[in-house]
């Protein structure tokens, strides 16, 4: 029992114990990150308790003294020399060699837009459907008047008064708003995607989206149909875009 009164096997045993106890014996296991900080602790905590007197440090390092230059401990220094570097050279090999991943997953910038959708109630084609404001082209200055003050009220914030995404709550977004002024928005695409995206927000896009998805609300349940087609006039219309057009056959 003399070998337990030794400072130094005293300490060795409560580290190992402390891990052992911390990496196996805790439901659910905790982190790898906390455990280092609690082994940090213990180890603190030790390193004081050995040291806490002349007598226990010198019985803390009389075996690693003894282990360093006693001639009769030869054999136990060639077998650290030996296992030590492979030690050190399995864990640097842990830490610097690729870990198995997951696929990349990814993302569609312009998911594809379901055949219909419910809005308030009523179910709307997305399929081939147009802006049935556009019909009336008499009235096309006011409805893209009207979007412009619905867009001022609600969309200006992320999308900005240019129209290019930088508006004063865009560096707080990501992925950032769309820019309109780009030409590889909102021209290539139609009017009908436009107010899937804008009816349904960012919780109405498809998996395919995941996992950046979009900051945008579903603003369905603010703007009216009419006015979410107004918007989309105002926004084609401020940027000089035109939206693309669905295909007829000949």
């Amino acid at each position: 029992m003399s070998l337990f009164r030794s400072r130094f096997v005293q300490a060795v045993l409560i580290v190992a114990l402390a891990f052992v106890v911390l990496r196996f014996g805790i439901r659910p296991p905790a982190p790898w990150s906390v455990i280092k900080i609690y082994m940090t602790v213990v180890f603190l905590a030790v390193l004081i308790y050995v040291s806490a007197d002349a007598d226990s440090w010198r019985s803390f390092v009389g075996p690693i003294r003894s282990t360093l230059v006693d001639p009769s401990r030869r054999l136990v220094r060639a077998a650290l020399a030996i296992v030590l570097p492979i030690l050190l050279g399995y864990y640097a090999y842990t830490q610097a060699a690729a870990t198995p991943e997951a696929p990349a997953e990814l993302r569609a910038v312009h998911p594809a837009p379901p055949g219909s959708i419910q809005f308030r109630g009523k179910e709307i084609n997305i399929s081939g459907v147009e802006n049935p404001l556009r019909r009336d082209q008499a009235s096309f200055k006011k409805h893209a008047a009207a979007g412009g003050e619905t867009y001022i009220k609600n969309c200006v914030y992320c999308h900005g008064d240019n129209l290019d995404g930088h508006g004063q709550f865009a560096p707080a977004l990501s992925p950032p708003p769309a820019d309109f002024q780009d030409p590889g928005t909102i021209a290539m695409l139609q009017e009908a995607y436009l107010f899937w995206r804008i009816a349904k927000g960012g919780p109405g896009l498809p998996r395919e989206s995941t996992p950046w998805n979009s900051a945008m609300p579903a603003w369905e349940d603010r703007l009216t149909e009419e006015q979410i087609w107004q918007v989309i006039m105002y926004l084609y219309d401020a940027t000089g875009q035109q939206p693309r057009r669905w295909e007829t056959a000949h």
